[in-house]
């Protein structure tokens, strides 16, 4: 495999999986008023192809926040207890809003530097057919 496809390998794994952290930010602040709703988180893994000597990135498993629920008092809504309470969400919005602007970032520097492998590669093209 040419340098350029690996590097073009390399930043669409990074691209996908920024995407995919995006999808669950996303989900996570559709939630936030979602009675019981856990926030969700992805990490990154290194992954080698076979007979590759580059990584690309992975996500694993989608991840929940066991941190306690906040108890919301509030007596006339259906999920709550006798004594009033129901398990609120455990998402904070500033969180998932610097998450959000992190993965943002990732995704549009990678989004980069697949612009500047492929613009690489149409230059070595011109060149060659000269």
């Amino acid at each position: 495999m040419s340098d350029f496809m690996k590097s073009l390998s390399v930043s669409a794994s990074g691209l996908k999986a920024q995407a995919q952290r995006l999808r669950h930010v996303s989900e996570n602040i559709a939630n936030t008023d979602t009675p019981g709703y856990r926030r969700k988180s992805v990490s990154f893994e290194l992954e080698f192809g076979i007979g590759d000597d580059i990584g690309r990135v992975e996500t694993s498993r989608v991840h929940l926040d066991r941190s306690e629920l906040p108890k919301v008092y509030d007596p006339s809504h259906p999920m709550a207890d006798e004594t009033g309470h129901y398990d609120g969400s455990n998402v904070n919005l500033v969180i998932e809003i610097a998450d959000a602007r992190e993965a943002q970032r990732s995704y549009e520097a990678n989004l980069k530097m697949f612009d500047q492998a492929r613009k690489m590669s149409s230059s070595l093209m011109d060149l060659l057919r000269r």
